[in-house]
């Protein structure tokens, strides 16, 4: 049986905690192009606090997802990916801007909110029905996150999940992903 008040404070404190690493975001305005407000994590990845908090959460997120690796999404998705993978005992794989990977790679060229992109993974990162979440740190339009799970499509994984830190709903990037799980941490 669930104990209400235990749940109440936990669902208070987790209110608390994401009005924490919400405030630590900096908006940036006009950038990388006029019109766009960039949400920058660095602040938050600064504090040794927030960044435990953040991936803390986000491995609370997936702890329920069967999967065997994690794909991060240059070059946040990096940071975020890896260190979740870590703390979940998982292997992580990059999936990278092109000419970057030093290996054979499968493309995928995408459309971004602000220009064109290729991101490439390596040809052997996957064996066949490989299960993987998919992690960076922003979802806007899910032009980049999409890429991504049709290159994990490309060698034969599953996409079990695809996880962000924030997600911008206005801009409705859960639509393209569509039939595929996504989860967000923070939402602006």
């Amino acid at each position: 049986m669930i104990n209400l008040n235990k749940w109440i404070k936990r669902i208070n404190m987790e209110g608390k905690n994401n009005e924490r690493l919400i405030n630590s975001i900096r908006n940036v305005n006009d950038y990388p192009k006029p019109g766009i407000i960039f949400k920058d994590i660095t602040p938050l990845l600064k504090n040794p606090e927030l960044f435990s908090l953040l991936i803390n959460r986000l491995v609370e997120l997936l702890k329920d997802i069967d999967f065997k690796y994690i794909v991060g999404i240059e070059s946040r998705g990096f940071i975020l990916g890896s260190a979740v993978a870590n703390k979940m005992n998982k292997g992580f794989i990059p999936a990278r801007k092109k000419g970057k990977l030093p290996y054979k790679t499968v493309q995928e060229e995408y459309k971004l909110e602000y220009g064109s992109a290729t991101l490439e993974m390596h040809i052997d990162a996957l064996e066949s029905n490989d299960k993987v979440v998919i992690i960076d740190d922003l979802l806007a339009t899910g032009g980049t996150a999409k890429a991504a799970c049709n290159l994990v499509n490309k060698l034969n994984g599953v996409v079990a999940c695809v996880c962000f830190a924030i997600e911008l709903k206005q801009l409705n990037g859960k639509e393209i992903l569509s039939p595929i799980k996504t989860v967000s941490l923070l939402e602006f």
